[in-house]
C-alpha cells in the first residue's frame, strides 16, 4: 500500500452505483470486451463472461475532469485479486489508491506513470486468464496508436501555405468599381458641406468612399483644390492596412523567452487552484476590515497551548460561534437566482502545502469544544501534507478563514472561494498605541480582520455586525473554553 495515498478506490466496478470501499469518490465502471460477442451472443445470451476489461481513469471529485498516474502499485503480468491496489492517482487534491473488484491478471498498462489522461479514458486493460493477455496487449497498443493519431492534426496549423495567401487579398479592394453600381447619391457630412461652400454639384462627383460614398477629397477634385492636406491622412489611412497584417502575426507568435528561463507546466493542484481563482472573478465581492484586541485571546493561548490547542483552532472556533448568530454570513450563493442557509457551520482552513494550496474542512466547528477541534485540525493538517484527505474533508467547507499572521503579515485581502459567502484574512497581532476614554494612553495587542463576501447575498451592515461579534469573542475568549 501506497504510504501517501488517502483512499481506496474501484477499479473495473461492475455497475457505476456500486459502492466503494473507504472512499466517497464516484466509482468508474468497466467496458465488458467478450471476444468474438457477435458470434457467441446467440449461444450466451444468457451468460457474458468478459475475458478483457477496460480499466478506466476515476473521477475522484466533482471537479476533477482528468487525473495523473502518481505510480503504478501492480505490474504487467502480476496476477491481481479482488480488493487487491493497483495504481495511485492524483486527483486536483489529494492521491488516492485504486483497487480492483475482479480477479485477473494486469495484461497491459496504457497510461505510464507520470502521464495524464481524462475521466472515463482507459488506463490500463485486465485479462481474465493468461490466454487472452496477447490478445490484451494488442489491444493496449491499439489505443494507444488510436490517441497516438489524434495528435497529429494540430500540425495541420503549421502549414505556411495557408497563411501566404493571406497577402494576396489586400490588392483586390476594386472600391471605384462599386461606387458606380449605386445610384443613389450617398456623401459624408463634411463633403456636403465642401460642396455648398464651392457650389459643386455633388450628384456629377464619383464617390471613391466604401459603396461609392462621397468623401471630402472627392468634392475637392471636382472643384479643382489640390488636396495638400488631405494627401496626408490617405496615406495615414492605408498604412494602417498594409501594417495589420504585421501586427496579427506578431500577436500570434509567441513571446521569446528570457535567456535561462524554463517552462513549468502547472501540477494537478495549481491547475485546481487557478481554475477556482478565475471562477471567483465572476463574483461580485466587497472586502471590510475590523481591529481587533488580542490582549485576552493572547493570555487564554498561552494557557491552552500546552494542551495541544492551535491559534489557528482557536480562530475557527471563534468564527463559527460568530456564524451561528449571523446564518446570512454562511450562506451560499451559486446561480445568481437563489441562495440556502447552510444547517452545517464547516470552516475551511487554508494550508499551504508543496506544490499547492489545500482546505481542509472542520466539520460543525461550532459544536465541538476547542480541544476536540484542534486535535481534529491537527489529523487534517497531517492528511493534507501528505496528499491524503477524501474529498469531503475539503470540499464541504462553507467559510474559508486564512491566517498569515504566523507568518508576521499585519494585513491581506483574501480570493473568495467558488460556492462560499466569505473568507476571512487574519493579520498578525501587534503592539499598538491606543487612548482610552479618559485620554491615556496605553499600549494593546491588536491584529486586523479583513473579509471578503459576495455581495449578492451579504451586504455591508451584515459583514459589519458579523465582525462586531467576532471581536467581542475574541475579547472575551472564555466562552470558547466552554
Amino acid at each position: 500500500m501506497n504510504a501517501h495515498s488517502s483512499s481506496i478506490i474501484s477499479m473495473a466496478s461492475p455497475s457505476p452505483s456500486q459502492s466503494l470501499r473507504n472512499s466517497t469518490s464516484l466509482p468508474f465502471s468497466t467496458l465488458i470486451l467478450p471476444r468474438n460477442s457477435s458470434h457467441r451472443r446467440r449461444h450466451s445470451s444468457f451468460k457474458i463472461q468478459a475475458k478483457i476489461r477496460e480499466i478506466f481513469m476515476p473521477a475522484l471529485s466533482s471537479t476533477m475532469t482528468e487525473g495523473k498516474i502518481v505510480s503504478w502499485i501492480k505490474s504487467e503480468g502480476d496476477t491481481l485479486s479482488k480488493g487487491d491496489s493497483v495504481v495511485v492517482v492524483e486527483s486536483d487534491k489529494a492521491d488516492m489508491d485504486v483497487e480492483t473488484f475482479y480477479d485477473g491478471i494486469l495484461a497491459a498498462i496504457v497510461v505510464s506513470e507520470g502521464e495524464t489522461a481524462p475521466v472515463g479514458a482507459p488506463i490500463g486493460l485486465l485479462a481474465e486468464t493468461a490466454e487472452d493477455i496477447a490478445e490484451a496487449q494488442a489491444k493496449a497498443k491499439s489505443v494507444k496508436s488510436g490517441s497516438g493519431s489524434s495528435s497529429p492534426p494540430p500540425e495541420i496549423p503549421d502549414t505556411p501555405p495557408v497563411t501566404s495567401q493571406s497577402p494576396s487579398p489586400p490588392p483586390p479592394p476594386p472600391v471605384k468599381a462599386v461606387s458606380d453600381g449605386p445610384k443613389k447619391i450617398t456623401a459624408t457630412p463634411q463633403a456636403k458641406k465642401l460642396a455648398k461652400q464651392h457650389k459643386v454639384d455633388i450628384a456629377s462627383v464619383n464617390g471613391t468612399g466604401p459603396f461609392g460614398r462621397i468623401t471630402p477629397a472627392d468634392v475637392e477634385a471636382a472643384a479643382g483644390i489640390v488636396p495638400s492636406k488631405s494627401n496626408a491622412p490617405s496615406v495615414v489611412a492605408s498604412a494602417p492596412v498594409a501594417s495589420a497584417p504585421p501586427k496579427a502575426a506578431s500577436s500570434s507568435a509567441a513571446p521569446p523567452a528570457l535567456p535561462g528561463s524554463s517552462n513549468v507546466a502547472f501540477t494537478t493542484m495549481q491547475s485546481a487552484v487557478a481554475k477556482n481563482m478565475v471562477e471567483s472573478l465572476s463574483v461580485p465581492t466587497f472586502r471590510v476590515g475590523y481591529p481587533v484586541t488580542t490582549d485576552a485571546l493572547d493570555a487564554l493561548y498561552e494557557k491552552v497551548k500546552p494542551k495541544g490547542v492551535t491559534m489557528t483552532a482557536i480562530l475557527a472556533k471563534a468564527a463559527a460561534m460568530a456564524l451561528v448568530q449571523h446564518p446570512v454570513v454562511n450562506a451560499t450563493c451559486k446561480d445568481g437566482k437563489n441562495f440556502h442557509y447552510n444547517s452545517n457551520i464547516n470552516v475551511a482552513v487554508a494550508v499551504a502545502i508543496n506544490g499547492g494550496l489545500i482546505t481542509p474542512v472542520l466539520q460543525d466547528a461550532d459544536k465541538l469544544d476547542l480541544y476536540l477541534l484542534s486535535q481534529k485540525w491537527k489529523e487534517l493538517v497531517g492528511k493534507a501534507r501528505s496528499k491524503q484527505l477524501q474529498p469531503h474533508e475539503y470540499n464541504s467547507g462553507t467559510f474559508t478563514l486564512s491566517n498569515l499572521g504566523m507568518f508576521g503579515v499585519d494585513r491581506f485581502d483574501a480570493i473568495l472561494p467558488p460556492g462560499q459567502g466569505a473568507i476571512m484574512a487574519v493579520g498578525a497581532s501587534k503592539p499598538t498605541v491606543l487612548a482610552d476614554a479618559d485620554g491615556f494612553f496605553r499600549v494593546k495587542n491588536k491584529m486586523l480582520v479583513n473579509v471578503t463576501a459576495d455581495h449578492r447575498i451579504i451586504y455591508g451592515a451584515d459583514l459589519a455586525a458579523f465582525l462586531q461579534t467576532f471581536s467581542k469573542i475574541i475579547e472575551n475568549p472564555e466562552s470558547l473554553t466552554l
